[in-house]
């Protein structure tokens, strides 16, 4: 079987609040809008990403997002996530203010991170126009080791913090593109959506071997099976039980483990419950699933005994909270009773085959082309971009390079219109599709412009 490559390390950012953890989120992820749900009752803040400064891949989470109001001690007061996210780091960046200077909730903070046993590292924010020594000489008594001076808002120095925080984790290790054949599903939703009922669905009387990955601490199982003569692995984060915790363990869950999941899997099944509305939390690991490229099938649990009324209404709630999935199967089951379970394993493997697609580059031109006609780039100001030709540079997620002039005043909006027709024109259903743009270095497009 074919063993995950090495885990990216997931970076976890803490502090008081209005520190600008958030800030440096947002530095780190690059951010764009592009993913987040627009719905009433679903902020539009998103708290965990795929780490996009630095020489290596990680994982980052903003504990912002789940901190009540402090009232007699930021880490007393901070929401149980926040806290578990600390547990689970393999690396923690904690964040003071440079203009606020040292407080005592700074202490108190430092003082639970150290009795957490994680690696920290000290980074003093809102530095920009201060001397290293006048930034920093506050913090040496946290007794964390030397204060990084740095600022999210201007990015001043964070590109050389990575480089120090992931200089101890591997290098990445490049993906093959090669289908598996044995592809890794993960099954991820919140707790009690019914992941433990569908995976036994899945399994059935199937031998089922289990086993830790290799090389990892993760608590995340790895079960193999086959069903209808072919081989998975099923990445099982509803499977922690621990000696003697299992009340607490069954209503834990833990956001890291679901995006570590979610990057070591090739297709992702999110489980949602029929009966329960759609959450910020549902809205946020979907949103990661795109962000991180994988196949996906929505599978929508506990359908039985629900009256028409409540299953339209349940339709509508996905429609409109879940639009950005709309590559997706959605099925709507019984785990309990088995009802839907085969569609479900019958979606993944096409979602899987749709992302490893080769997609050859006459037919991406001519598609290319076609779109163009149907509707062309908005001009900005006197220049229309020009897409020329497209080619295909890489799978899982398929992602297609478009070449042309200009091409970066393409807004994203006829982004996301080129990468629905791209899959509705190779009918790659079950997969997110990325679009990237390259602009030649032509010496005549200004010139060229001027007649377009």
């Amino acid at each position: 079987m074919e063993l995950a490559q090495a885990m990216k390390p997931t970076i976890v950012i803490v502090g008081r609040p209005n520190v600008g953890k958030s800030t440096l989120f947002n530095r780190l992820t690059r951010s764009r809008d592009a993913i987040v749900v627009n719905a009433p009752g679903i902020t539009r803040d998103r708290h965990y990403g795929e780490g996009l400064v630095g020489q290596k891949p990680y994982l980052v989470v903003d504990t912002g997002g789940f901190e009540p109001v402090a009232k007699d001690g930021i880490f007393h007061q901070m929401a149980r996530q926040a806290r578990q996210a600390v547990d689970e780091a393999d690396a923690v960046l904690f964040m003071v203010d440079a203009r606020a200077g040292l407080t005592g909730q700074d202490r108190e903070v430092a003082a639970e991170l150290r009795r957490s046993g994680r690696k920290i590292w000290l980074i003093v924010n809102k530095s920009e126009g201060m001397s290293y020594a006048a930034a920093s000489s506050d913090f040496h008594a946290l007794g964390l080791g030397d204060p990084l001076a740095v600022s999210a808002e201007h990015g001043e120095h964070i590109s050389d913090l990575m480089d120090i925080v992931l200089e101890e984790f591997p290098e990445a290790v490049p993906v093959s593109e090669e289908v598996v054949k044995q592809p890794k599903i993960a099954i991820v939703g919140r707790p009690n959506v019914g992941k433990s009922t569908l995976i036994n669905a899945l399994l059935g009387e199937e031998r089922v071997v289990v086993f830790d990955q290799p090389g990892t601490t993760r608590d995340s199982i790895y079960i193999d099976f086959e069903r209808a003569g072919k081989p998975y692995t099923l990445i099982d984060t509803a499977g922690m039980r621990k000696r003697g915790r299992v009340d607490e363990v069954a209503e834990k869950f833990s956001v890291i483990k679901t995006l570590q999941s979610i990057a070591d899997a090739n297709i992702v099944i999110l489980v949602l419950d029929a009966r329960q509305e759609i959450s910020e939390q549902d809205a946020h690991i979907a949103g990661f699933i795109l962000e991180a490229g994988r196949a996906l099938v929505v599978a929508v649990n506990k359908w039985e005994g629900l009256t028409e009324s409540e299953r339209d209404q349940v339709k509508r709630d996905g429609a409109r909270k879940l639009g950005f999935l709309s590559f997706a199967r959605f099925h709507f089951i019984s785990a309990l009773q088995g009802q839907g379970v085969s569609e479900v394993l019958r979606s993944a493997d096409a979602a899987y085959v749709a992302a490893m697609s080769r997609l050859p580059t006459p037919k991406l031109t001519r598609m290319l082309q076609i779109a163009v006609q149907q509707q062309q780039p908005p001009r900005s100001g006197l220049v229309r971009p020009k897409l020329r030709y497209a080619h295909q540079g890489g799978s899982n997620p398929p992602r297609i390079i478009i070449h042309g002039s200009a091409l970066d005043r393409v807004p994203d909006t006829y982004r996301r219109y080129l990468e629905r027709f791209f899959r509705d024109a190779f009918k790659l259903t079950g997969t997110p599709m990325k679009v990237e743009f390259k602009t030649g270095r032509n010496p005549y497009a200004r010139g060229e412009a001027k007649h377009h």
